[in-house]
C-alpha cells in the first residue's frame, strides 16, 4: 500500500502498476485464442480442469493452490515477489475467515520481507521531491519519511483487511473471475471496491474498503504527520488516493494468473533449449 501522504510517490507506484496491467490485455487475448484452438479430448469430463492457456488448472495441480480451501488464504505473490495472500484463484464461496485468520493474513503481508525495501523506495522518492518539507532532508528526514510511509501502509492494510472486516463480518479476500473478456474481468475487479462478500456469502457494500481506508487516512493525517498536513482536505485527498491505488492493485490481481502463465510458458522453452542432450 502507498504511504498516501505524498501523492507523487503514490502516483509513481500506481503508474508502474498501470503499465504492468496494460501488458495483460494482449496476454488475455492470446490466451483466449489458444483456448479456442485447443482440441477437446473425448473424456474431457474426466480430465483435469483446463485454464485459459489449455494447461491443467493450477488450482487442481498446484499443491499450494490446493491448500486454499483449508487455510482460506494463499501463498501467492504478484510477480513472484509482492504478497498476494488474500487473493483466491476461484469463485466459489470458501468458509469464512475467523478474526484471528483475518489479522494473521494481513500481518503476513504487512510485515513481509519485501515491504521493507518497498517503503524504502517510496521514502526515497518522497525525499527527492521534498514532500512534507517539515521533515527536512538528510538522514533524519529520510527516517521520518520511511517511518510514516510504513505506518500509513500498514495501518491501511489492517483497517481494510482485518479491523473493519472483523467488526462488520465481511470477507476481505478477492475472488478472481479468471475467465471472460478483458473488459468483463476489468469491470468486475474494479467493482470489488464497492461490492464484497459477507462472511455469510451474501453480497454487501464494501464498507471494509470504503470505511477502512478512510479511517486509516484520518488517523494518519491527524496523529503522526506534520501539523501543516493535519486538515480535512488532505485527509480526503489521501483517502481518494488510497482507494484509487487499491483499485489498480485489484485489477493487477485479477490478471496476474494470465501474466504468470505467460511468464512460465516463455521460461519453459528457454530451459529446454539449454538442456544438455543425453548421450
Amino acid at each position: 500500500m502507498p504511504s498516501g501522504r505524498s501523492l507523487c510517490p503514490g502516483t509513481w507506484s500506481a503508474s508502474v502498476i498501470i503499465a504492468l496491467l496494460l501488458l495483460a490485455f494482449p496476454v488475455v487475448g492470446q490466451a483466449q485464442t489458444e483456448q479456442s484452438q485447443q482440441p477437446q479430448p473425448p473424456s474431457a469430463a474426466a480430465a483435469p480442469p483446463k485454464d485459459q492457456s489449455g494447461k491443467a488448472d493450477q488450482a487442481s495441480t498446484d499443491p499450494q493452490a490446493q491448500k486454499q480451501p483449508q487455510a482460506g488464504t494463499s501463498n501467492d505473490r504478484l510477480f513472484f515477489t509482492l504478497p498476494n495472500f488474500l487473493t483466491i484463484e476461484r469463485t466459489e464461496q470458501l468458509p469464512p475467515l475467523t478474526v484471528a485468520q483475518k489479522f494473521g493474513a494481513v500481518a503476513r503481508g504487512a510485515f513481509d520481507y519485501i515491504e521493507y525495501p518497498w517503503y524504502a523506495l517510496q521514502a526515497s522518492v518522497s525525499q527527492a521531491e521534498n514532500s512534507e518539507p517539515a521533515y527536512g532532508q538528510g538522514v533524519e528526514g529520510y527516517a521520518k519519511r520511511y517511518g510514516t510511509a510504513f505506518a500509513d501502509g500498514t495501518m491501511e492494510n489492517f483497517m481494510v483487511g482485518a479491523v473493519v472486516p472483523s467488526v462488520l463480518h465481511q470477507d476481505p479476500r478477492f475472488y478472481q473471475v479468471s475467465n471472460g473478456s478483458f473488459f468483463h474481468r476489468a469491470s468486475y475487479a474494479v467493482s470489488r471496491l464497492f461490492v464484497t462478500r459477507g462472511d455469510n456469502g451474501h453480497k454487501q457494500v464494501n464498507f471494509s474498503e470504503i470505511l477502512g481506508s478512510g479511517i486509516a487516512a484520518m488517523i494518519g493525517t491527524f496523529s503522526y504527520h506534520p501539523r501543516a498536513e493535519r486538515n480535512l482536505s488532505n485527509a480526503a485527498s489521501v483517502w481518494g488516493t488510497q482507494v484509487g491505488y487499491d483499485g489498480i492493485t485489484i485489477e493487477l490481481k485479477e490478471f496476474w494468473p494470465d501474466i504468470r502463465r505467460k511468464m512460465r510458458h516463455k521460461a519453459e522453452p528457454d530451459a529446454a533449449s539449454t538442456a544438455i542432450p543425453a548421450r
